[in-house]
Protein backbone atom coordinates (compact mmCIF):
# COMPACT_ATOMS: atom_id res chain seq x y z
CA UNK A 1 0.00 0.00 0.00
CA UNK A 2 2.93 2.50 -0.37
CA UNK A 3 0.68 4.30 -3.43
CA UNK A 4 -1.67 4.93 -0.57
CA UNK A 5 1.12 7.09 1.53
CA UNK A 6 1.25 10.55 0.61
CA UNK A 7 -2.70 10.38 -0.15
CA UNK A 8 -3.64 9.49 3.45
CA UNK A 9 -0.74 11.63 5.00
CA UNK A 10 -1.90 14.61 3.66
CA UNK A 11 -5.36 14.17 3.52
CA UNK A 12 -8.08 16.60 4.15
CA UNK A 13 -11.25 15.46 5.42
CA UNK A 14 -13.22 18.07 4.24
CA UNK A 15 -15.47 16.91 1.97
CA UNK A 16 -16.34 13.94 4.43
CA UNK A 17 -17.22 15.57 6.39
CA UNK A 18 -19.99 17.58 4.30
CA UNK A 19 -21.18 14.70 3.35
CA UNK A 20 -21.87 12.94 6.80
CA UNK A 21 -23.43 16.91 7.50
CA UNK A 22 -25.40 16.62 4.41
CA UNK A 23 -26.76 13.08 4.65
CA UNK A 24 -27.72 13.58 8.80
CA UNK A 25 -29.67 16.85 7.66
CA UNK A 26 -31.29 14.69 5.02
CA UNK A 27 -32.08 12.00 7.81
CA UNK A 28 -33.60 14.97 10.53
CA UNK A 29 -35.84 16.33 6.93
CA UNK A 30 -37.16 12.95 6.69
CA UNK A 31 -37.73 12.01 10.26
CA UNK A 32 -39.83 15.32 10.25
CA UNK A 33 -41.66 14.81 7.22
CA UNK A 34 -43.01 11.76 8.54
CA UNK A 35 -43.75 13.28 11.74
CA UNK A 36 -45.43 15.87 9.94
CA UNK A 37 -47.61 13.98 7.27
CA UNK A 38 -49.15 12.36 10.33
CA UNK A 39 -49.36 16.10 12.10
CA UNK A 40 -50.46 17.87 9.09
CA UNK A 41 -52.05 15.59 6.68
CA UNK A 42 -53.39 12.17 8.50
CA UNK A 43 -54.29 13.49 11.92
CA UNK A 44 -56.16 16.04 10.37
CA UNK A 45 -58.25 14.17 8.07
CA UNK A 46 -58.79 11.28 10.92
CA UNK A 47 -60.11 14.26 13.01
CA UNK A 48 -61.99 15.60 10.42
CA UNK A 49 -64.02 12.03 10.19
CA UNK A 50 -63.22 11.39 6.77
CA UNK A 51 -64.26 7.71 5.47
CA UNK A 52 -65.89 5.69 2.84
CA UNK A 53 -63.79 4.25 0.42
CA UNK A 54 -62.13 7.11 -0.95
CA UNK A 55 -60.80 7.58 2.85
CA UNK A 56 -60.01 4.07 3.19
CA UNK A 57 -57.49 3.76 -0.04
CA UNK A 58 -56.29 7.60 0.73
CA UNK A 59 -55.38 6.26 4.08
CA UNK A 60 -53.48 3.81 3.16
CA UNK A 61 -51.85 5.03 0.59
CA UNK A 62 -50.47 7.71 2.79
CA UNK A 63 -49.52 5.35 5.54
CA UNK A 64 -47.24 3.40 3.18
CA UNK A 65 -45.85 7.05 2.03
CA UNK A 66 -45.29 7.44 5.12
CA UNK A 67 -43.52 3.99 6.02
CA UNK A 68 -41.64 4.55 2.84
CA UNK A 69 -40.61 8.11 4.84
CA UNK A 70 -39.51 5.66 7.43
CA UNK A 71 -37.46 3.28 5.12
CA UNK A 72 -35.61 6.78 3.67
CA UNK A 73 -35.12 8.30 6.98
CA UNK A 74 -33.25 5.01 8.33
CA UNK A 75 -31.07 4.61 4.92
CA UNK A 76 -29.89 8.26 5.44
CA UNK A 77 -29.07 7.43 9.17
CA UNK A 78 -27.34 4.69 7.74
CA UNK A 79 -25.22 5.95 5.60
CA UNK A 80 -24.69 9.11 8.32
CA UNK A 81 -23.24 6.52 10.61
CA UNK A 82 -20.90 4.73 7.84
CA UNK A 83 -19.71 7.94 6.81
CA UNK A 84 -19.25 9.51 10.09
CA UNK A 85 -17.50 6.30 11.11
CA UNK A 86 -15.20 6.23 7.97
CA UNK A 87 -14.31 9.98 8.84
CA UNK A 88 -13.72 8.58 12.75
CA UNK A 89 -11.47 5.92 11.40
CA UNK A 90 -9.26 7.11 8.38
CA UNK A 91 -8.52 10.48 10.92
CA UNK A 92 -7.73 7.69 13.14
CA UNK A 93 -5.70 6.60 10.84
CA UNK A 94 -3.78 9.17 9.69
CA UNK A 95 -3.20 9.87 13.18
CA UNK A 96 -1.10 6.83 13.63
CA UNK A 97 0.64 7.53 10.61
CA UNK A 98 1.55 10.60 11.06
CA UNK A 99 2.84 9.98 14.49
CA UNK A 100 4.74 6.75 13.24
CA UNK A 101 6.77 9.14 11.11
CA UNK A 102 7.35 11.91 13.40
CA UNK A 103 8.66 9.20 15.61
CA UNK A 104 11.03 8.11 13.30
CA UNK A 105 12.63 10.83 11.94
CA UNK A 106 12.83 12.01 15.59
CA UNK A 107 14.96 8.76 15.67
CA UNK A 108 16.91 9.96 12.52
CA UNK A 109 15.25 8.08 10.09
CA UNK A 110 14.58 9.09 6.36
CA UNK A 111 11.08 8.43 5.50
CA UNK A 112 10.35 8.20 1.53
CA UNK A 113 7.22 9.68 -0.51
CA UNK A 114 6.10 6.03 -0.57
CA UNK A 115 6.22 5.74 3.59
CA UNK A 116 9.70 3.34 3.72
CA UNK A 117 12.05 3.62 6.42
CA UNK A 118 15.30 3.96 5.36
CA UNK A 119 17.85 2.50 7.57
CA UNK A 120 20.13 5.58 9.02
CA UNK A 121 23.70 5.58 9.13
CA UNK A 122 25.38 5.45 12.49
CA UNK A 123 28.59 5.02 10.55
CA UNK A 124 30.25 6.39 7.80
CA UNK A 125 29.62 3.61 4.68
CA UNK A 126 33.97 3.67 3.94
CA UNK A 127 34.19 1.97 7.45
CA UNK A 128 31.86 -1.02 6.70
CA UNK A 129 34.85 -3.26 6.85
CA UNK A 130 35.28 -2.69 10.18
CA UNK A 131 34.21 -5.84 12.86
CA UNK A 132 32.08 -3.41 14.83
CA UNK A 133 29.87 -1.62 11.94
CA UNK A 134 27.19 -4.21 11.15
CA UNK A 135 26.69 -3.83 15.46
CA UNK A 136 26.94 -0.09 15.63
CA UNK A 137 24.45 -0.14 12.83
CA UNK A 138 22.02 -2.86 14.03
CA UNK A 139 22.09 -0.96 17.28
CA UNK A 140 21.11 2.43 15.71
CA UNK A 141 18.35 0.85 13.39
CA UNK A 142 16.65 -1.64 16.79
CA UNK A 143 13.66 0.56 16.45
CA UNK A 144 13.53 0.19 11.94
CA UNK A 145 10.97 -2.92 12.11
CA UNK A 146 8.52 -0.88 14.60
CA UNK A 147 8.69 2.37 12.49
CA UNK A 148 8.15 0.54 9.37
CA UNK A 149 5.27 -1.92 11.17
CA UNK A 150 3.56 0.93 12.59
CA UNK A 151 3.35 2.19 8.96
CA UNK A 152 1.57 -0.64 7.69
CA UNK A 153 -0.85 -0.61 10.41
CA UNK A 154 -2.13 2.70 9.86
CA UNK A 155 -1.97 2.17 6.39
CA UNK A 156 -3.89 -1.03 6.47
CA UNK A 157 -6.39 0.48 9.45
CA UNK A 158 -7.38 3.35 6.41
CA UNK A 159 -7.88 0.41 3.28
CA UNK A 160 -9.89 -1.94 5.55
CA UNK A 161 -12.16 0.94 6.37
CA UNK A 162 -12.55 2.19 3.45
CA UNK A 163 -13.12 -0.65 1.96
CA UNK A 164 -15.66 -1.87 4.56
CA UNK A 165 -17.73 1.45 4.51
CA UNK A 166 -17.64 0.93 0.35
CA UNK A 167 -19.34 -2.28 0.84
CA UNK A 168 -21.63 -0.99 3.70
CA UNK A 169 -22.94 1.32 1.60
CA UNK A 170 -23.15 -0.46 -1.67
CA UNK A 171 -25.51 -2.99 0.11
CA UNK A 172 -28.30 -0.18 1.15
CA UNK A 173 -30.61 -0.86 -1.38
CA UNK A 174 -32.33 2.72 -2.91
CA UNK A 175 -35.16 0.32 -4.29
CA UNK A 176 -36.47 -0.65 -0.49
CA UNK A 177 -37.30 3.56 -1.29
CA UNK A 178 -40.54 2.64 -2.54
CA UNK A 179 -41.80 -0.76 -0.69
CA UNK A 180 -43.38 -0.83 2.42
CA UNK A 181 -41.08 -3.73 3.06
CA UNK A 182 -37.93 -2.03 2.91
CA UNK A 183 -37.54 -1.16 6.52
CA UNK A 184 -36.89 -4.76 7.20
CA UNK A 185 -34.99 -5.06 4.80
CA UNK A 186 -32.75 -1.55 6.35
CA UNK A 187 -32.94 -3.54 9.53
CA UNK A 188 -30.67 -5.78 8.40
CA UNK A 189 -28.47 -3.15 7.02
CA UNK A 190 -28.18 -1.33 10.60
CA UNK A 191 -27.29 -4.54 12.09
CA UNK A 192 -24.07 -4.35 9.40
CA UNK A 193 -23.52 -0.57 9.92
CA UNK A 194 -23.83 -1.02 13.88
CA UNK A 195 -20.99 -3.66 13.44
CA UNK A 196 -19.00 -1.39 11.87
CA UNK A 197 -19.30 1.73 14.12
CA UNK A 198 -18.89 -0.37 17.05
CA UNK A 199 -22.34 -0.18 18.18
CA UNK A 200 -23.37 -3.27 19.76
CA UNK A 201 -27.14 -3.72 20.41
CA UNK A 202 -26.40 -5.83 23.58
CA UNK A 203 -24.79 -2.27 24.97
CA UNK A 204 -28.37 -1.14 25.27
CA UNK A 205 -29.04 -1.84 29.19
CA UNK A 206 -31.36 -4.46 30.03
CA UNK A 207 -34.29 -1.98 31.23
CA UNK A 208 -34.02 -3.61 35.22
CA UNK A 209 -32.24 0.01 36.39
CA UNK A 210 -33.91 3.10 35.27
CA UNK A 211 -31.71 5.33 36.49
CA UNK A 212 -29.02 3.47 35.37
CA UNK A 213 -30.79 4.03 31.43
CA UNK A 214 -31.53 7.39 31.80
CA UNK A 215 -27.25 7.68 32.62
CA UNK A 216 -26.46 5.54 29.36
CA UNK A 217 -28.70 7.41 27.19
CA UNK A 218 -27.90 10.74 28.52
CA UNK A 219 -23.78 9.83 28.28
CA UNK A 220 -24.47 8.99 24.39
CA UNK A 221 -24.31 11.67 21.40
CA UNK A 222 -26.56 12.94 19.64
CA UNK A 223 -25.54 11.62 16.50
CA UNK A 224 -25.55 7.85 18.48
CA UNK A 225 -29.03 8.53 19.99
CA UNK A 226 -30.06 9.18 16.28
CA UNK A 227 -28.58 5.78 15.41
CA UNK A 228 -29.65 4.19 18.33
CA UNK A 229 -33.34 4.89 17.59
CA UNK A 230 -33.23 4.31 13.70
CA UNK A 231 -31.98 0.67 14.53
CA UNK A 232 -33.22 -0.32 17.17
CA UNK A 233 -37.11 1.39 17.55
CA UNK A 234 -37.75 -1.59 20.08
CA UNK A 235 -35.86 -1.71 22.68
CA UNK A 236 -35.18 1.81 22.50
CA UNK A 237 -38.79 1.89 22.82
CA UNK A 238 -39.38 -0.35 25.84
CA UNK A 239 -36.26 1.42 28.23
CA UNK A 240 -37.87 2.91 31.46
CA UNK A 241 -36.14 5.83 32.67
CA UNK A 242 -35.65 7.01 28.58
CA UNK A 243 -37.68 10.78 27.86
CA UNK A 244 -40.89 10.19 26.75
CA UNK A 245 -40.51 11.80 23.16
CA UNK A 246 -37.49 9.22 22.40
CA UNK A 247 -39.71 6.12 23.63
CA UNK A 248 -42.94 7.60 21.61
CA UNK A 249 -40.61 8.53 18.76
CA UNK A 250 -39.18 4.47 18.80
CA UNK A 251 -42.80 3.53 19.57
CA UNK A 252 -44.15 4.63 16.84
CA UNK A 253 -41.65 2.99 14.34
CA UNK A 254 -42.44 -0.05 15.74
CA UNK A 255 -46.45 0.66 15.45
CA UNK A 256 -45.60 1.44 11.42
CA UNK A 257 -43.47 -1.82 11.07
CA UNK A 258 -46.37 -3.87 12.91
CA UNK A 259 -48.88 -2.12 10.34
CA UNK A 260 -46.39 -3.00 7.80
CA UNK A 261 -46.06 -6.15 8.47
CA UNK A 262 -49.97 -7.42 8.68
CA UNK A 263 -50.58 -5.18 5.72
CA UNK A 264 -48.86 -7.12 3.28
CA UNK A 265 -49.76 -10.25 4.71
CA UNK A 266 -53.34 -9.30 4.75
CA UNK A 267 -54.72 -11.90 3.03
CA UNK A 268 -53.31 -14.38 5.32
CA UNK A 269 -54.34 -13.29 8.42
CA UNK A 270 -55.27 -15.85 11.54
CA UNK A 271 -57.88 -14.44 13.92
CA UNK A 272 -55.09 -13.30 16.38
CA UNK A 273 -52.91 -11.31 14.09
CA UNK A 274 -56.45 -9.65 12.13
CA UNK A 275 -57.41 -8.49 15.76
CA UNK A 276 -54.00 -7.19 16.39
CA UNK A 277 -54.34 -5.15 12.97
CA UNK A 278 -57.52 -3.81 14.08
CA UNK A 279 -56.49 -2.68 17.27
CA UNK A 280 -53.51 -1.10 15.82
CA UNK A 281 -54.60 0.49 13.15
CA UNK A 282 -57.07 2.27 15.55
CA UNK A 283 -54.48 3.08 18.12
CA UNK A 284 -52.35 4.50 15.49
CA UNK A 285 -55.24 6.60 14.20
CA UNK A 286 -55.69 7.83 18.24
CA UNK A 287 -52.14 8.85 17.74
CA UNK A 288 -52.28 10.95 14.74
CA UNK A 289 -55.71 12.75 15.84
CA UNK A 290 -53.86 13.85 19.02
CA UNK A 291 -51.26 15.50 17.23
CA UNK A 292 -53.33 18.18 15.99
CA UNK A 293 -54.16 18.96 19.38
CA UNK A 294 -52.95 21.09 22.58
CA UNK A 295 -49.70 19.68 24.08
CA UNK A 296 -51.24 18.41 27.32
CA UNK A 297 -53.47 16.45 24.95
CA UNK A 298 -50.79 14.46 22.50
CA UNK A 299 -50.35 11.04 22.96
CA UNK A 300 -47.23 9.44 23.99
CA UNK A 301 -46.52 6.46 23.13
CA UNK A 302 -44.16 4.89 26.24
CA UNK A 303 -44.71 0.98 25.29
CA UNK A 304 -46.30 -1.73 22.26
CA UNK A 305 -46.38 -5.16 22.07
CA UNK A 306 -48.62 -7.79 20.55
CA UNK A 307 -47.64 -11.00 22.13
CA UNK A 308 -50.90 -12.70 24.13
CA UNK A 309 -53.45 -10.22 24.23
CA UNK A 310 -51.20 -7.57 23.56
CA UNK A 311 -49.56 -4.46 25.74
CA UNK A 312 -49.62 -0.53 25.32
CA UNK A 313 -49.11 2.35 27.12
CA UNK A 314 -50.12 5.86 26.91
CA UNK A 315 -48.98 8.94 28.14
CA UNK A 316 -51.85 11.68 27.68
CA UNK A 317 -49.41 14.65 28.38
CA UNK A 318 -45.58 15.23 28.22
CA UNK A 319 -44.96 13.26 31.90
CA UNK A 320 -41.54 14.61 32.00
CA UNK A 321 -42.56 17.91 31.69
CA UNK A 322 -45.68 17.54 34.18
CA UNK A 323 -45.95 19.18 37.92
CA UNK A 324 -48.79 16.24 38.47
CA UNK A 325 -48.44 12.77 36.65
CA UNK A 326 -51.02 9.34 37.40
CA UNK A 327 -50.57 6.33 35.97
CA UNK A 328 -53.48 4.43 35.59
CA UNK A 329 -53.85 0.55 35.61
CA UNK A 330 -56.33 -1.89 34.18
CA UNK A 331 -58.01 -4.89 35.24
CA UNK A 332 -59.74 -7.83 34.57
CA UNK A 333 -60.29 -8.65 30.95
CA UNK A 334 -58.14 -5.62 29.53
CA UNK A 335 -56.22 -5.63 26.50
CA UNK A 336 -55.28 -4.69 23.22
CA UNK A 337 -58.48 -4.69 21.55
CA UNK A 338 -60.00 -2.66 24.02
CA UNK A 339 -57.40 -0.26 25.15
CA UNK A 340 -58.87 2.91 23.54
CA UNK A 341 -61.37 3.10 26.88
CA UNK A 342 -58.35 2.82 28.98
CA UNK A 343 -57.22 6.18 26.80
CA UNK A 344 -60.65 7.40 27.32
CA UNK A 345 -60.28 6.95 31.15
CA UNK A 346 -56.97 8.87 31.52
CA UNK A 347 -58.21 11.95 29.70
CA UNK A 348 -61.34 12.14 31.88
CA UNK A 349 -59.01 11.93 34.75
CA UNK A 350 -56.36 14.61 33.42
CA UNK A 351 -59.83 17.27 32.93
CA UNK A 352 -60.90 16.19 36.43
CA UNK A 353 -57.19 16.90 37.68
CA UNK A 354 -56.56 19.92 35.42
CA UNK A 355 -60.11 21.71 37.12
CA UNK A 356 -57.83 21.59 40.63
CA UNK A 357 -54.49 22.99 39.18
CA UNK A 358 -52.93 26.15 38.46
CA UNK A 359 -52.36 24.92 34.75
CA UNK A 360 -55.91 23.82 34.39
CA UNK A 361 -55.01 20.54 32.99
CA UNK A 362 -51.53 21.65 30.82
CA UNK A 363 -49.41 20.67 33.95
CA UNK A 364 -51.10 17.22 34.25
CA UNK A 365 -50.02 14.03 32.21
CA UNK A 366 -51.95 10.66 32.93
CA UNK A 367 -51.61 7.45 31.80
CA UNK A 368 -52.79 4.41 30.56
CA UNK A 369 -50.64 1.84 31.65
CA UNK A 370 -51.29 -1.76 29.97
CA UNK A 371 -47.54 -3.30 30.69
CA UNK A 372 -49.00 -6.79 32.30
CA UNK A 373 -51.06 -9.48 31.16
CA UNK A 374 -54.27 -8.89 32.41
CA UNK A 375 -56.37 -11.44 33.61
CA UNK A 376 -59.23 -13.14 31.43
CA UNK A 377 -62.60 -13.66 32.72
CA UNK A 378 -62.13 -17.19 33.94
CA UNK A 379 -59.96 -19.00 37.31
CA UNK A 380 -56.43 -16.45 36.36
CA UNK A 381 -58.41 -13.86 38.06
CA UNK A 382 -59.17 -15.29 41.59
CA UNK A 383 -55.09 -15.99 41.46
CA UNK A 384 -52.07 -13.44 42.29
CA UNK A 385 -50.08 -14.97 39.78
CA UNK A 386 -51.01 -12.08 36.49
CA UNK A 387 -49.94 -9.93 39.42
CA UNK A 388 -47.02 -10.58 40.81
CA UNK A 389 -46.22 -11.28 37.13
CA UNK A 390 -46.62 -7.71 36.08
CA UNK A 391 -45.00 -5.80 39.61
CA UNK A 392 -41.56 -5.96 38.80
CA UNK A 393 -42.38 -4.30 35.21
CA UNK A 394 -45.31 -1.54 37.03
CA UNK A 395 -41.79 -0.61 39.36
CA UNK A 396 -39.80 -0.12 36.48
CA UNK A 397 -42.34 2.09 34.72
CA UNK A 398 -43.01 4.27 37.81
CA UNK A 399 -38.84 4.68 38.72
CA UNK A 400 -38.57 5.29 35.03
CA UNK A 401 -40.56 7.97 35.12
CA UNK A 402 -39.13 9.14 38.18
CA UNK A 403 -35.68 9.36 36.21
CA UNK A 404 -36.65 10.79 33.04
CA UNK A 405 -38.44 13.61 34.95
CA UNK A 406 -37.19 17.06 34.20
CA UNK A 407 -36.88 19.82 37.15
CA UNK A 408 -38.89 19.77 40.15
CA UNK A 409 -40.09 16.50 41.21
CA UNK A 410 -43.57 15.25 39.80
CA UNK A 411 -46.34 14.65 42.49
CA UNK A 412 -47.02 10.77 41.48
CA UNK A 413 -50.04 8.92 41.47
CA UNK A 414 -51.06 5.35 40.86
CA UNK A 415 -54.60 4.72 40.35
CA UNK A 416 -55.73 0.86 39.31
CA UNK A 417 -59.04 -0.67 39.15
CA UNK A 418 -60.19 -4.31 39.65
CA UNK A 419 -57.51 -6.63 39.54
CA UNK A 420 -55.08 -3.97 38.33
CA UNK A 421 -55.22 -2.91 41.88
CA UNK A 422 -54.22 -6.12 42.95
CA UNK A 423 -50.96 -5.36 40.47
CA UNK A 424 -50.16 -2.48 41.75
CA UNK A 425 -50.30 -3.30 45.30
CA UNK A 426 -47.49 -6.46 44.63
CA UNK A 427 -45.40 -3.79 42.72
CA UNK A 428 -45.65 -1.25 45.87
CA UNK A 429 -45.51 -4.32 48.22
CA UNK A 430 -41.85 -5.37 46.45
CA UNK A 431 -38.37 -4.01 45.99
CA UNK A 432 -38.74 -0.77 46.79
CA UNK A 433 -42.07 -0.15 45.70
CA UNK A 434 -44.11 2.38 43.53
CA UNK A 435 -42.26 5.21 45.03
CA UNK A 436 -45.57 7.19 44.38
CA UNK A 437 -46.79 10.00 46.80
CA UNK A 438 -50.82 8.32 46.25
CA UNK A 439 -51.99 5.74 45.32
CA UNK A 440 -56.02 5.04 44.51
CA UNK A 441 -57.58 1.80 44.24
CA UNK A 442 -61.39 1.32 43.07
CA UNK A 443 -63.10 -1.87 42.86
CA UNK A 444 -60.38 -3.92 44.31
CA UNK A 445 -60.45 -7.28 45.05
CA UNK A 446 -57.50 -7.32 47.36
CA UNK A 447 -53.35 -5.63 47.67
CA UNK A 448 -52.18 -9.35 48.30
CA UNK A 449 -51.06 -7.98 51.38
CA UNK A 450 -52.96 -7.99 54.62
CA UNK A 451 -51.97 -4.57 55.79
CA UNK A 452 -52.04 -1.26 54.60
CA UNK A 453 -48.26 -1.04 56.43
CA UNK A 454 -46.46 -4.00 54.36
CA UNK A 455 -46.92 -1.44 51.42
CA UNK A 456 -44.28 1.06 50.68
CA UNK A 457 -46.81 3.90 50.41
CA UNK A 458 -47.52 5.74 53.59
CA UNK A 459 -51.28 4.13 54.29
CA UNK A 460 -52.42 7.69 54.72
CA UNK A 461 -51.86 8.38 50.98
CA UNK A 462 -53.77 5.08 50.14
CA UNK A 463 -56.97 5.89 49.08
CA UNK A 464 -59.85 3.05 48.73
CA UNK A 465 -62.75 3.63 47.03
CA UNK A 466 -65.68 1.30 46.51
CA UNK A 467 -69.51 1.62 45.01
CA UNK A 468 -71.84 0.11 46.88
CA UNK A 469 -73.29 -2.32 44.39
CA UNK A 470 -69.91 -2.91 43.21
CA UNK A 471 -69.13 -7.17 43.12
CA UNK A 472 -65.76 -7.42 42.50
CA UNK A 473 -65.07 -5.67 46.21
CA UNK A 474 -68.23 -6.51 48.00
CA UNK A 475 -68.00 -10.32 46.90
CA UNK A 476 -64.52 -11.21 46.03
CA UNK A 477 -61.83 -9.15 48.31
CA UNK A 478 -60.73 -10.69 51.21
CA UNK A 479 -61.28 -13.86 49.46
CA UNK A 480 -57.98 -15.34 47.40
CA UNK A 481 -56.02 -11.73 46.70
CA UNK A 482 -54.98 -10.10 50.49
CA UNK A 483 -57.17 -8.49 52.80
CA UNK A 484 -60.39 -6.22 52.32
CA UNK A 485 -58.55 -3.20 51.82
CA UNK A 486 -62.19 -0.64 52.20
CA UNK A 487 -62.42 -2.19 55.92
CA UNK A 488 -60.83 -0.45 58.68
CA UNK A 489 -58.68 -2.65 60.10
CA UNK A 490 -56.73 -2.81 57.00
CA UNK A 491 -55.10 0.80 57.68
CA UNK A 492 -55.93 2.99 54.31
CA UNK A 493 -58.11 5.93 53.96
CA UNK A 494 -61.72 5.26 52.37
CA UNK A 495 -62.49 7.54 49.29
CA UNK A 496 -66.01 9.14 48.98
CA UNK A 497 -67.78 7.06 45.51
CA UNK A 498 -71.12 8.15 44.74
CA UNK A 499 -71.07 6.02 41.23
CA UNK A 500 -72.74 2.49 40.72
CA UNK A 501 -71.44 -0.63 39.52
CA UNK A 502 -67.95 -2.04 39.20
CA UNK A 503 -66.89 0.44 35.98
CA UNK A 504 -68.41 3.68 36.88
CA UNK A 505 -65.99 5.21 38.82
CA UNK A 506 -64.99 7.24 35.35
CA UNK A 507 -68.01 8.52 35.32
CA UNK A 508 -69.09 12.24 34.00
CA UNK A 509 -69.64 15.21 36.93
CA UNK A 510 -69.61 12.35 39.49
CA UNK A 511 -67.57 13.05 42.53
CA UNK A 512 -66.14 9.38 42.23
CA UNK A 513 -64.38 11.06 39.02
CA UNK A 514 -63.69 14.23 41.08
CA UNK A 515 -61.74 12.95 44.04
CA UNK A 516 -59.50 11.01 41.52
CA UNK A 517 -59.14 14.16 40.27
CA UNK A 518 -58.53 15.90 43.24
CA UNK A 519 -55.75 13.41 44.45
CA UNK A 520 -53.61 13.79 41.12
CA UNK A 521 -53.40 17.21 41.79
CA UNK A 522 -52.46 16.45 45.21
CA UNK A 523 -55.26 17.87 47.10
CA UNK A 524 -57.53 15.71 49.34
CA UNK A 525 -60.68 14.14 48.34
CA UNK A 526 -63.68 15.36 49.42
CA UNK A 527 -66.41 13.80 51.41
CA UNK A 528 -69.63 13.27 50.34
CA UNK A 529 -69.20 15.82 48.65
CA UNK A 530 -68.01 18.00 51.74
CA UNK A 531 -65.19 19.82 52.70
Amino acid sequence: MPENFTQLFKQSFSDLDSAVSSWKKLAEALGKTQTGSGKRVTGPLHKAGWSGVSATYGFEAMEATESKLGTAQLDAQLITTTLDTLHTKMQAAQRKLRNAVADAEAAGHKVREDGWVEPKQAVDPKYHNDPDYEGLQRQANTGLGGFRARIDEALTDADTASYRAAELLHQIDPFDLDKRYGRANAEEDAARVAEFAGINAKDIPDGKDPNQAAEWWGDLDAEKQRFYLAAFPDQIGALDGLPATTRDQANRTVLDMKLNDYALREGDLGYHDRSNYRSLSSLKERMEKSDTGPAHKQLYLLGLSTNGDGRAIVAMGNPDTAKYTAVQVPGTDTQLENFGGQIDRVNKLQDAAGDRTAGKGRDVSTIAWLGYNAPELNNSVMGDGRAKDGAEDLRDFTHGLRAAHEGERTHLTVLAHSYGSTTAGAADAGGQGLDADDMVVVGSPGLTVDRADQLHIDPKHLWVGAADNDKVSNFTSGLTLGADPKETEFGAQRMYVDTSGHSGYWDEDSKSLENQGRIIAGKEPKNEGAG
